[in-house]
């Protein structure tokens, strides 16, 4: 009888008379596992509506169990593997939700535009687990304008929009050296950073809050950026308010 093209498919049989005839016998299928040992281990699912034999049946039915035995056991240890990354990223976020909290109730809670802006560069790197956070706003008019605030960095305008693109709110530098035109002269700092669009309203220049960290790797492409729009959305906010401008 010739083996089928497939090496794990089972043997074909004749056609049989009877449509009521069935398949291949037990030998054919024992045949068929000998000519084919890692069958199983090719076809795992099959496992699981494979009846186990009885320990009392034999040394060989003993290794079978194992076998069985085995797989479970690698299915539990891949199974525990993905809830414990999976409670790590719960417990990485609900941390960043709670660190964003904090900061937006220190920049609401401010006195003035100085101390706000103080809080933004000073408070927030701590509450953020930053090492350097500064606002960058490009320019507007012909002239250069001087630092009103240290940690307010003066963008040429379009910066935004080259670093940022048009369809973007976040951007995450995983491993970078950071820019001096966003962080100044703590640029040198700077190996991973989070740049954010900074919406304060129509009538003002385009900006961002641009936070640094040290180490590299320390934003990732996969986290959210929800919870830095959303403070970027608050920051913006209450600067427009403290100056004046309309929404």
């Amino acid at each position: 009888m010739d083996l089928p093209k497939d090496k794990h498919a089972l043997p074909a049989l004749p056609a049989p008379a009877d449509p009521a005839s069935p398949g291949p016998s037990a030998a054919e299928v024992a045949s068929f596992l000998r000519r084919h040992p890692d069958f199983l281990v090719e076809n795992p699912d099959l496992l699981g509506v494979l009846t186990p034999p009885r320990h009392d049946r034999g040394e060989r039915v003993v290794d079978m169990q194992h076998f069985m035995v085995q797989h479970q056991r690698g299915e539990i240890t891949r199974i525990k593997a993905q809830n414990k990354s999976l409670i790590g990223t719960t417990r990485a976020n609900l941390m960043g939700q709670a660190r964003v909290h904090q900061a937006v109730l220190a920049i609401i809670g401010a006195h003035s535009f100085e101390q706000l802006i103080q809080i933004v560069i000073t408070d927030l790197a701590g509450l953020l687990d930053a090492d350097v956070v500064t606002i960058a706003v490009e320019r507007q008019g012909g002239q250069r304008a001087k630092l009103p605030h240290h940690g307010i960095e003066i963008l040429e305008p379009g910066t935004v929009a080259e670093v940022l693109g048009d369809d973007r709110d976040v951007v995450f530098q995983t491993d970078t050296h950071g820019d001096p035109r966003l962080f100044g002269v703590g640029a040198g700092l700077v190996h991973s950073a989070a740049l954010v669009r900074l919406p304060v309203g129509r009538s003002a220049p385009a900006g961002m809050l641009c936070v640094g960290r040290r180490k590299p790797g320390k934003f990732q492409t996969v986290q959210g950026t929800e919870l830095l729009s959303f403070l970027a959305r608050a920051l913006g906010i209450t600067i427009a308010a403290w100056l004046d401008l309309p929404a």
